[in-house]
């Protein structure tokens, strides 16, 4: 590591700004997986992108993230996950927490400020305890301050070992604590807030002296405190946010913190969740005041739901919107649109593409896909649509499908039905094909060529059309029939 001519504390008397290392190299061995640990999903995001989430608001003046295994893949998924501009740093070989952080501090240039250093890994971190974490060290001027938590069981985190004062002589990691050591419940977050200058030179006293050959970064504390450095630690009121993630175990149990966080973040905002211990709402989900959710929901992706809605027992939603006052029982949508005061399920499926304007319809066993069905027009049960347009007060009769796939040429082609249709009890439409406002078809037909407006077609393909009868009127009193 090359020297910088920087004396520790110069950044600390006259810079405010700072930077950010994210430590995503980890191979995760404990997951078992050919996916990167970082990228493995937790309630909508990659763990990586909750951390980088929580990093964003802090306006740092650069972010460095260290990656490894699979490191073009985890770069592609990065910058996708923030609207802050990213530089990756590459830890070829896995060498420690320490070897990480010197890779991404060379990754800084002439960065000349404090450093932030956050493990890709605790995706349950806020924005606020890192800013607390920040303004502790800037107050203190100290050459670093680590994070810590009280735990009720700390295994698997590195003990933070303090004086009698208070100040922090060392972090030990578990595998080499002494059993009295071990006693310790305050744990080392791996979150840290470092002098640049302090650092770089810290970085490079550090050895391998420990159980797993590795530089550990906490092994710079022992280094900063025998230069007669000040280390500071800060302790965050909720121990739960310094949680990692190094086995799908530990992900389940972080998984069920996120949700239940989730959950009362839209609580709080007026959502009334019925139970939210069987409630899964992503972190990217938005829902409108006076809504209810009732048990087993699950809403994912950047699902939008209105105000004043009635949504579940029993129902997925993926990236679709649902307007003001709808109402989605027992049903599966993707992609959809459900609009104001319209009505799903129960037992329905939305397809990519499904749009269901203002008061509309799609009731049991209704499979919609790619297809618009118009203002107040209805799919009470039992048919399929799929490729078509329905215009305004439609009513589909049960049964119906529209035939949209011609089975030679793999083409799918569309069935347009025109405003206050009424489309008998199975009947089926053969694309492409037109149905004209104001037409009827009766129970069973097979519909293979367009419909005029005002029409009544029954039977088979090669039946005529013709005229639709009008009610009778009523006889007006003393009105004689000739």
């Amino acid at each position: 590591m090359s020297a910088r001519s920087l004396t520790p504390g110069s950044a600390r008397q006259n810079s405010l700004s700072f930077a950010v290392i994210v430590l995503a190299a980890g191979e995760g061995k404990r997951f078992r997986s050919s996916k990167p640990k970082v990228l493995h999903a937790l309630c909508g995001a990659p763990l990586l992108g909750h951390v980088l989430s929580a990093i964003e608001p802090l306006a740092a003046t650069k972010t460095v993230v260290v990656v490894g295994r699979a490191a073009d893949e985890v770069k592609a998924v990065a910058k996708g996950l923030t609207r802050r501009k990213l530089s990756f740093a590459i830890q070829a070989e896995q060498l420690g927490t320490a070897d990480a952080a010197r890779i991404g501090d060379e990754a800084l240039g002439s960065f000349d400020g404090a450093v932030l250093i956050v493990p890709g890994d605790i995706p349950l971190i806020t924005t606020e305890t890192l800013q607390a974490l920040i303004d502790h060290h800037r107050a203190s001027k100290a050459a670093a301050t680590v994070l810590t938590a009280e735990l009720d069981d700390p295994t698997g985190y590195g003990r933070v070992i303090r004086t009698g004062h208070g100040a922090v002589e060392r972090i030990v990691e578990e595998t080499d604590a002494t059993p009295d050591e071990r006693n310790t419940t305050e744990v080392n977050s791996s979150v840290w807030v470092f002098d640049r200058a302090a650092l770089r030179s810290a970085l490079t006293r550090i050895e391998r002296v420990n159980a797993q050959k590795e530089f550990y970064l906490t092994d710079v504390v022992a280094v900063l405190r025998e230069k007669g450095e000040q280390v500071e630690a800060h302790t965050t009121p909720g121990p739960t946010e310094i949680l990692g993630v190094n086995s799908r175990v530990q992900l389940a149990d972080v998984a069920a913190l996120m949700r239940r966080r989730i959950a009362e973040r839209h609580m709080l905002a007026g959502v009334t969740i019925i139970d939210p211990a069987t409630t899964f709402i992503d972190s990217t989900v938005e829902i409108g005041p006076d809504s209810t959710l009732h048990p087993l929901t699950h809403l994912h992706g950047r699902t939008t739901i209105g105000a004043a809605c009635e949504i579940g027992p029993n129902v997925k939603l993926v990236d679709t919107v649902v307007g003001d006052n709808a109402t989605v029982i027992n049903a599966v949508a993707n992609e959809a649109k459900i609009g104001p005061s319209a009505q799903v399920g129960p037992f329905t499926y939305l397809r990519p593409g499904a749009v269901l304007a203002e008061g509309a319809k799609a009731g049991t066993y209704v499979e919609v896909k790619k297809s618009v069905i118009g203002k107040g027009s209805k799919v009470p049960h039992l048919s399929y649509i799929g490729d078509a347009e329905i215009g305004a007060n439609v009513n589909i009769g049960a049964g119906t499908i529209t035939c949209n796939y011609d089975g030679e040429t793999g083409k799918k082609s569309k069935t347009v039905i025109g405003d206050d249709v009424l489309i008998g009890s199975d009947t089926m439409l053969v694309a492409p094909v037109r149905v004209g406002r104001g037409a009827v078809t009766g129970a069973g037909s097979v519909v293979s060529r367009d419909i005029p407006a005002g029409q009544v077609a029954v039977g088979a393909p090669a039946r005529p059309v013709r005229k639709r009868r009008s009610k009778p009127t009523a006889k007006k009193k003393g009105e004689h029939r000739k």
